[in-house]
């Protein structure tokens, strides 16, 4: 399924798409913003002409990785795109349109059609990145479950066997074996990404289950399930991208 990429701007969106075997990025389009509503139906119209709900947004970080106004700005417009049943990832881009506009440069391409072309030139680039690296897996989903989980006490048994596989305790006294996939930190917040050992009602076969670790008044560790979208939505992306790095590595 092909992939549409968007580099948001203030004023202007350029669009890109992946061929039919997401091996390469081409430029669609600028879209003029008009406001979300109507930004986001012009992104909906194209992925029903290119069929596909795969929408890749640039992210614009600051050079030490943190996250700004324009970041957030992008974060909402793509959520307002999910809200549409789009299925939304985003790709770092930073120096991305810097790096067009000096392409453009060199090109002499006048200044009054670098405005015209630049951010589709830049949505390409974000897109051709994220391709070269793997492009859009299907291996890793978030997911939702809805209990308390506690570290059962015969965890350490398990770990003798298999160091990453723990056994956790559910509000009901179930104990289910996960698969640890990482511990990562987010926001001052530890979380744990696991996938389960044997199906489970609410998680499908492909599916990833993140929970925050917290702490109770007695100082045990928990694992409580994530009940905010944009908190999991922010674990999933940095899950995926500690992923793909000890890939390259």
């Amino acid at each position: 399924m092909r992939v549409i990429c968007l580099d948001v701007g203030e004023r202007r969106i350029g669009v890109a798409v992946s061929d039919a075997l997401d091996l390469t990025a081409q430029g669609v389009e600028t879209i003029w913003t008009k406001g979300f509503d109507r930004d986001a139906a012009r992104v909906i119209e194209l992925c029903r002409q290119y069929e596909t709900d795969r929408v890749l947004c640039g992210l614009p970080k600051n050079m030490d990785g943190s996250e700004g106004f324009q970041a957030e700005r992008v974060r909402t417009f793509a959520r307002r795109l999910q809200q549409e049943g789009l299925n939304v990832r985003f790709e770092d881009e930073r120096l991305t349109t810097k790096l067009a506009t000096s392409l453009l440069i060199q090109g002499d391409v006048r200044r009054e059609r670098r405005k015209d072309v630049v951010d589709k030139l830049a949505a390409t680039y974000i897109l051709q990145s994220f391709l070269d690296r793997g492009g859009w897996r299907d291996d890793a989903h978030k997911t939702y479950l809805r209990s308390v989980y506690h570290m059962s006490e015969n965890n350490h048994e398990l770990d003798m066997e298999r160091e990453d596989i723990v056994q956790l305790v559910d509000e009901d006294g179930n104990e289910v074996d996960f698969e640890h996939l990482m511990t990562l930190e987010h926001k001052g917040n530890a979380y744990i990404c696991l996938v389960p050992v044997e199906p489970m009602e609410d998680v499908g076969e492909d599916e990833l289950v993140i929970l925050r670790i917290e702490t109770d008044e007695e100082g045990n560790d928990y694992y409580a399930t994530v009940e905010d979208d944009d908190e999991l939505d922010e674990v999933f992306e940095k899950y995926l991208e500690i992923a793909e790095a000890d890939e390259e590595e």
